[in-house]
Order: C-alpha cells, then structure tokens, then sequence
C-alpha cells in the first residue's frame, strides 16, 4: 500500500494533464518550453558564476556540480515526453520507409508501444511479477516509483547540496537536501514518457501521425527551402 498515494499521484498528474490539453493545448505547451527553459538557464546560470567564483575570488560553493547534475537530469528526464510529443527525437527511419504502408503502420505502431513499454516498466517494474518475472528481492523498491518511495521514507541526504542556513533554521530542515527532492522528476518524467508515447500510439493508429521521432525533418527543410537561393 505504500506504493499506493505515489502512483495516484503521478495518475493525476497525467489526467490533469490532459484535460488541461484538451482546453488550452498552447498553454501547456508553452508551459512545457518554459520549464525546459528555466532549467537549462539554471544550469547556465550556476555554473557561469561558479568559474567567475572559482577563477576570479578563489571560492565557490560546494553542492554546485551536484545542483547542475541534477538539473541537467530533470531536463533530460522532463524533455523525453516532450520531444516524443514534438516529434523531435531523431531516428532512422531509412528501413521502414521501404516497407508497404500497412507494414510501415505496424512498425510505427510497433515503435510507440515499445517506447510506452519501457516507460511502464522503468516506471514500476513489480508488476512483471504477475508473468513469473524475479524483478527483485524487494517488490517495493523495483521500478522508478518503488525507488523514490524508498528514499522518501528514509529521507536520506545528498553527498554536497546543503539548505541555506536560514531555511533550517526558519523551517526546521535538515542540514542536507534530502534525495527525494532531487529524485522527484524521475518518476514524473517517467510517467509523462509513457503518457506521450501512448498519445502518439493512438495518434498513429488514427492516421494523424506517422512516427513518433523526427526520421525526416532535415529532408523536409531542404524540400521547403529549395528555391529560396535562387530568389
């Protein structure tokens, strides 16, 4: 049961989600450009001034290259559903494109169901039990959401990144920012790469889409702009 809250927790995310598209499909996704966006200007941020620290006044702070990893982390982890909802990962579709259409439909759909898959189980993995799988030892700790459950309940600290003094000491917080809060996007981004994947599923299946990566993007551009040097 502990395993419970966290899952309908990532399940309203992803119905919030897309009730929220179906309004106002701009706003999510300027919303979603705007966290991409923020973090990568965090990571940009904290490392230009800790050379400027480091090279110019000889100091620095300490839980920087942790800060940067893990932001670095959740805008890969968060970036994943949104290029497959871009359609921007790249790919090779060279094969595929050879195959007759009902044929490369099925691969197309073949892909987006592989891509759903591995999200789920890298999501939650103890569930593969059912089929007579040994995930684990410990049923609890399989899968993104048995993970960060586990460094939930026991609120262990990271190696260098440390809350400033006064929120210690103005919310009682322990000396070091625990791993949860650093593992938070993990199970979110997890979860949002299997709700993509599972749009672009049915996307594919509905003839709206053709593939869920961007095969021919570069092709396409020069087909756009063929005529623009002779003009």
């Amino acid at each position: 049961m502990t395993l419970l809250w966290p899952s309908l927790a990532l399940v309203a995310l992803v119905a919030g989600l897309f009730a929220a598209e179906r309004r106002r499909p701009q706003a999510v996704a300027r919303l979603e450009e705007s966290v991409l966006a923020v973090l990568l200007a965090a990571i940009t941020l904290v490392s230009f001034t800790q050379v400027v620290a480091r090279y110019g006044f000889n100091s620095g702070w300490g839980g920087a290259l942790e800060l940067t990893r893990i932001l670095f982390a959740w805008m890969i982890l968060f970036g994943m559903g949104y290029g497959v909802k871009q359609g921007v990962h790249l790919g090779v579709d060279a094969v595929v494109r050879l195959f007759p259409a009902p044929l490369f439909r099925l691969a197309a759909l073949f892909a987006a169901l592989c891509t759903f898959l591995y999200a789920f189980i890298l999501l939650h993995a103890g569930w593969l039990t059912l089929v007579g799988a040994d995930v684990s030892t410990n049923w609890r700790q399989t899968g993104a959401i048995g993970y960060w459950t586990f460094m939930f309940e026991r609120g262990t600290g990271l190696d260098d990144l440390r809350y400033p003094l006064w929120m210690q000491e103005a919310f009682g917080l322990q000396d070091r920012v625990q791993r949860w809060v650093a593992y938070l996007m993990l199970p979110i981004g997890l979860a949002l790469l299997a709700f993509r994947a599972l749009e672009g599923l049915v996307a594919i299946a509905r003839g709206r889409r053709e593939l869920i990566i961007a095969g021919h993007e570069a092709e396409d551009l020069v087909a756009e702009n063929r005529d623009v040097l002779r003009d």
